[in-house]
């Protein structure tokens, strides 16, 4: 973990409610896809936790939902301002498990951080398949960037605006090609999936954290290990320690 001072470099709207925002300042801290960021803002006592969209030596891009005071006051924020910023939480994902047909399935929130482990996979030779799930096509994005890697990709939206009409389990259900699993997203997702999945794989937990790294114990997860923190031992778990 590391505490710096980031500058913002770009904060534009993907879709009504879906922000992206690039930030410059020392990613040394970050060292896997899956990874996540808590940001100090203004007039606010907790620190909100952002997954990593992508990052390079000197940037970090993250992709946010206005759902909340913080992350509206995100929102808001002009190239130049500046944030304080805790980097390299979390554990990430273990690209070693993937096999060469790894699956990706992101919902929602859940999407950013399987733009960089697609990125990393297909560096390594691997050609994973990503499943991006959204209520209505008007919520959807980083399609085409996925796309630009190299990835094949299926979408599935409830109603059925774009892509199957349904959930994402409605598309794995009919997959039998792929060698392991990766996820983020809801839990009620991350359950669907567990249970439908015919490999193991890897969940990551969207929680409301208190702390952001272990002190508080206000993220706990049950598993057959004992209870884990999800912001310090997870947000990636794996599917055969979880217990729903």
């Amino acid at each position: 973990m590391k505490q710096s001072l980031f500058k913002i470099i770009k904060n534009e709207p993907l879709t009504s409610t879906v922000y992206r925002m690039i930030l410059e300042g020392d990613t040394s801290a970050i060292t896997r896809s899956g990874q996540f960021l808590n940001i100090k803002l203004d007039g606010l006592f907790l620190r909100r936790p952002i997954s990593v969209c992508d990052y390079d030596d000197n940037t970090i891009t993250i992709l946010y939902k206005v759902v909340g005071k913080g992350t509206e006051g995100m929102s808001k924020l002009s190239p130049a301002s500046i944030l304080d910023i805790l980097t390299g939480l979390g554990n990430g994902y273990d690209t070693t498990k993937s096999g060469n047909h790894p699956l990706l399935i992101g919902g929602g929130v859940g999407v950013p951080p399987m733009f960089r482990l697609a990125k990393d996979l297909i560096a390594e030779g691997k050609n994973p398949k990503v499943i991006l799930g959204f209520n209505t096509k008007d919520e959807t994005f980083y399609i085409e960037e996925f796309q630009h890697l190299g990835a094949e990709v299926l979408i599935a939206t409830a109603d059925g605006s774009i892509g199957t009409k349904g959930f994402v389990t409605d598309i794995v259900k009919e997959l039998c090609d792929y060698t392991y699993f990766y996820t983020c997203g809801p839990e009620p997702m991350l359950k669907a999936l567990s249970d439908c999945t015919t490999t193991s794989g890897q969940l990551s937990f969207e929680e409301r954290m208190g702390c952001g790294f272990g002190a508080c114990m206000g993220c706990s997860c049950e598993t057959k290990y004992g209870n884990k923190r999800i912001c310090k031992d997870g947000p990636v778990l794996e599917k055969e320690e979880i217990i729903w």
